[in-house]
């Protein structure tokens, strides 16, 4: 009786943690080569923009970080295709809160700057599924059936 309770205890708390892990992508863009799951234009920042598109995310809200490094150029601003700017966290640090992935095409980033001769840059991309709120309905609402069987059961015990 007790190790059922203590059972439905431990799986009721395991789901607190129970999210999508974050993915990292390793981004080098130095117009001649590409480790990502993406494309990048024509380049580094012709035309004062980089427009790179990250395949493989389905459809959903995402939280995605990215950290960029590089030489003989300046990044001006970053947002993505639909327009919603970056929150900048610090320099080379761009956080976009609540980016939405339509599924085709992806996550398309517009880095806007300047690039020097033989400009180079590196990153990484960390993508963070966001929960949807029913996620957090289905537990509240499984931790109030579990709390109807304790209290049944305690009544009967009585």
């Amino acid at each position: 009786m007790k190790l059922k309770l203590l059972a439905a205890g431990l799986l009721a708390a395991a789901s607190f943690s129970a999210f999508a892990g974050d993915q990292t992508v390793n981004v080098v863009a130095d117009g001649q080569s590409y480790n990502w799951n993406g494309v990048v234009g024509d380049g580094i920042l012709s035309g004062g923009h980089d427009l790179i598109t990250f395949g493989g995310l389905a459809a959903g809200d995402y939280d995605i970080t990215i950290t960029v490094t590089g030489q003989n150029l300046t990044f001006s601003s970053a947002s993505t295709f639909a327009g919603q700017p970056a929150e900048v966290a610090n320099i080379g640090k761009y956080h976009f809160v609540g980016a939405e992935a339509v599924g085709a095409p992806g996550f398309v980033l517009d880095l806007a700057g300047t690039a020097g001769a033989g400009a180079s840059y590196t990153g990484t991309v960390t993508v963070t599924a966001v929960p949807e709120p029913e996620t957090y309905g289905m537990l509240l609402g499984g931790l109030g059936v579990m709390g109807l069987i304790a209290r049944r059961k305690a009544k009967k015990a009585a």
